[in-house]
């Protein structure tokens, strides 16, 4: 018997009963984004000014960017769930955001006076932005990891990583409806430090509920 095959035949004598990988990821996301919502209503509330900010090209983007980031992130960690997958078309997924974030980050450079610069990328509300998000990805890391053990991932850590990435776009999506600051440069730096930490505590979960 070929490696692939055995790896294959003991990931499929391990695999837990219950929902498909596909189905447990499917409530995973939609309780995790459940849980943030109502987290983040309950503790900061939706920002007072939403109906005249959804005029703003700035501040609907960080709904795209976070959107983006964690739907690739959860299509690349269903992939690494899967023994010998073929990995390269979901980890390709991951320029998406990064591109996005890049060429917002980019327009906003050429568009605002330089003498702006500074002030925009600190903001009004970093220290609340790193610990928000961070807390509304909880639910949803704990959520998508346990979806995740019903795979048989060959690396529990990098697949919690992308996990983490995943429930921190989660997180970050619902703060962003709080979050005064709509400028890309503050979501370039704060929103990608807070999601970091979230893939970081993934990374450190995944490598030991991950393991099989």
């Amino acid at each position: 018997m070929k490696t692939d095959e055995l790896i294959l035949a003991l990931s499929a004598d391990v695999r837990p009963r219950g929902p498909s990988l596909a189905v447990a990821l499917a409530v995973a996301v939609t309780l995790g984004a459940i849980a943030a919502a109502i987290g983040m209503q309950l503790t900061l509330g939706i920002r007072p000014d939403v109906l005249a900010a959804l005029g703003s090209p700035r501040f609907l983007f960080k709904f795209v960017e976070t959107a983006a980031l964690a739907v690739v992130a959860v299509r690349l960690a269903a992939r690494m769930s899967r023994p010998s997958a073929e990995l390269w078309s979901a980890e390709v997924g991951l320029f998406v955001p990064a591109l996005l974030l890049f060429t917002a980050v980019v327009l906003e450079l050429a568009s605002v006076p330089e003498a702006a610069w500074e002030r925009r990328l600190v903001g009004t509300n970093w220290a609340v932005c790193l610990m928000a998000v961070p807390a509304f990805s909880l639910v949803p890391l704990g959520l998508l990891l346990w979806a995740l053990r019903r795979g048989a991932s060959e690396s529990g850590a990098l697949t919690g990583l992308v996990a983490g990435l995943a429930a921190g776009g989660i997180g970050a999506f619902f703060y962003a409806a709080h979050c005064p600051d709509d400028s890309p440069l503050f979501v370039a730096v704060w929103y990608t430090i807070a999601i970091a930490g979230v893939a970081g505590l993934g990374a450190l979960l995944g490598a030991r509920i991950l393991r099989w």
